[in-house]
């Protein structure tokens, strides 16, 4: 099935971000089939179960992608089903969202503690704060943030804060070196949630993949870019498809 590729959006905004940049996939290619999968309605955040729902419900041999904590799952999924995954690619997504010491290109720990209590007390309003910064480094921030929030589900807060815990515990280094498939990773240079330093951690991590830079864009680029974005990843699918 190398003509089919599962894409997995962020926290909390939906799939509607991400259909731009489907649209403009299958504008580039009518063979390619591009789906989009929401993320689980789950109020655990147990990320086996995330990946075994996720597994039970995406069809097999098929290329994942996904934006943000969309991407991180897709990593783990295709680490869990090697040569079941045609490849991977991943759209500013971190390896790990929450700053150790192994990890320093990352968010602030004090500073997501500071979304997980905002989320726990006013979820909707935490929603918009992080649509804001979805949209920080883009073309027209506040028009991508109202774009960003008006096409996000209405989502239980007992979901939306088992996804953010969920966000804090992944780090997809091991995952990303277990899978032996082809990867593209790309990031955005303003990026107000994934240091754009990250991308150079990835590329000493990950030598041999492919590792990208959107200079002047921000988390929202897959939505601010849909064809550019779509054209590079076209591009990594048939350079990949051909080997």
């Amino acid at each position: 099935m190398r003509d089919r590729l599962i894409l997995l959006p962020g926290w909390g905004l939906g799939v509607s971000p991400m259909e731009p940049l489907a649209a403009a996939l299958r504008g580039l290619d009518e063979h390619l089939r591009v789906e989009i999968e929401p993320l689980p309605a789950l109020t655990s955040n147990d990320p086996d179960e995330w990946l075994e729902e996720l597994d039970a419900n995406l069809p097999q041999d098929a290329w994942l992608g996904g934006w943000s904590l969309g991407g991180m799952l897709a990593a783990e999924l295709a680490a869990r089903r090697g040569e079941r995954c045609c490849g991977l690619l991943t759209l500013a997504s971190n390896a790990s969202f929450v700053a150790h010491e192994q990890w320093p290109s990352a968010m602030a720990a004090e500073t997501f503690e500071g979304f997980l209590a905002g989320c726990a007390a006013d979820p909707r309003q935490t929603l918009k704060r992080f649509s804001l910064l979805c949209a920080q480094g883009c073309a027209d921030p506040r028009g991508l943030s109202r774009l960003l929030l008006a096409g996000a589900p209405s989502t239980s807060p007992d979901v939306l804060m088992a996804g953010l815990q969920l966000l804090a515990q992944l780090d997809t280094r091991a995952a990303l070196q277990r899978f032996r498939g082809p990867q593209l990773h790309l990031f955005a240079g303003l990026d107000a949630l994934v240091p754009a330093e990250a991308a150079g951690e990835l590329l000493a991590l990950l030598p041999d993949v492919e590792i990208g830079l959107v200079e002047q864009a921000g988390h929202g680029f897959l939505l601010e870019d849909p064809h550019g974005v779509a054209g590079a990843i076209q591009a990594f699918l048939h350079e990949s498809g051909d080997d």
